[in-house]
C-alpha cells in the first residue's frame, strides 16, 4: 500500500526521524532517515478500508547514489527502504541490490523473445497452460545447467549466456544418445565447460535503440479462418 502512495507522489516528505541509527546517517549525507505522512485525501484508485488501515505515518530510509558513467551525464538515483539499520544493511548493498533487480526483467524477456513465449500458438485455455508450463520447464533447465556450469567452474552465474547455453545444449543433444553413463557424465562436463566459457562481460553504459530492422510487409492481418480465405481466394 504505501509502495503505491509513493510511487503515486502523494506522500509528502516530513522531518528527519531521531532514532539509533541517526548517528550513521550523520556521517554520511547521501544515507538517512526521513518520516514520511500519509496523504489526508484518500486516493481514488485505493480503497476506504485500505487507506484507513495504513497508519498515519512511516519511517524510511532515502539511500542517495550517483552513477558516474564516462561519456554519460551523471545521475542521482533515490532508494527508499524500510530497512533502517544502516549497520546490518550498508547503503552499498542496497545499492547493489538495486541494481541487480533489474535482472528480473531481462529474465522476462529471455523467456518472451529468447525461447519464443511471446507469440503462443494454442487455442485452448487448457493447452495454452500446458504450452506456459513447457517453456517455463525448459527456462528453469537452462538455468539449472547454467547454475552447474557457474559452480563447477567457478563463474559469477548471472554473467552466462542463455542463448548460448541452450544452443550448446542442442548441439549436444544428440551426442548424449546411446552413451553409457561414464561416457554421458564426462560428455556433460564438457558442455559445462563449453557453457562457462560463454561467459559475458558487464558492459557499462550500452544502449540500444528499441526500433525494428526489418520493413513490415504490407498486408491485412488475418481476421477470418484459413478455410474461408481459401474459399474466398476460390471463388474469387
Amino acid at each position: 500500500m504505501w509502495l503505491r502512495l509513493l510511487h503515486q507522489g502523494r506522500v509528502v516528505k516530513g522531518k528527519k526521524k531521531k532514532n539509533k541509527n541517526q548517528k550513521k546517517s550523520r556521517k554520511n549525507p547521501h544515507d538517512r532517515l526521513i518520516l514520511w505522512t500519509k496523504p489526508k485525501r484518500k486516493p481514488k484508485d485505493i480503497s476506504q478500508e485500505d487507506f484507513d488501515s495504513t497508519p498515519d505515518d512511516l519511517v524510511v530510509r532515502e539511500v542517495h547514489a550517483y552513477i558516474c558513467i564516462p561519456g554519460f551525464r551523471t545521475e542521482e538515483i533515490t532508494v527508499v527502504t524500510t530497512l533502517l539499520d544502516a549497520i546490518e544493511y550498508p547503503a552499498h548493498d542496497i545499492l547493489k541490490l538495486y541494481d541487480k533487480r533489474w535482472e528480473a526483467e531481462i529474465n522476462l524477456r529471455h523467456i518472451k523473445t529468447t525461447l519464443g513465449m511471446d507469440i503462443l500458438t494454442c487455442k485452448t485455455p487448457e493447452m495454452v497452460r500446458k504450452e506456459i508450463y513447457t517453456y517455463l520447464l525448459a527456462y528453469n533447465l537452462l538455468r539449472t545447467i547454467m547454475y552447474q556450469a557457474g559452480t563447477t567452474f567457478d563463474t559469477e552465474q548471472t554473467r552466462l549466456s542463455l542463448q548460448a547455453t541452450r544452443q550448446h545444449l542442442k548441439n549436444f543433444t544428440s551426442e548424449f544418445i546411446h552413451k553409457t553413463k561414464v561416457r554421458g557424465q564426462k560428455l556433460y562436463r564438457i558442455m559445462l565447460q563449453t557453457v562457462a566459457d560463454s561467459y559475458e562481460k558487464k558492459r557499462v553504459g550500452r544502449v540500444e535503440p528499441r526500433v525494428k530492422k526489418r520493413r513490415p510487409k504490407a498486408y491485412p492481418l488475418m481476421q477470418e479462418p484459413r478455410q474461408i480465405l481459401r474459399a474466398k481466394m476460390k471463388a474469387a
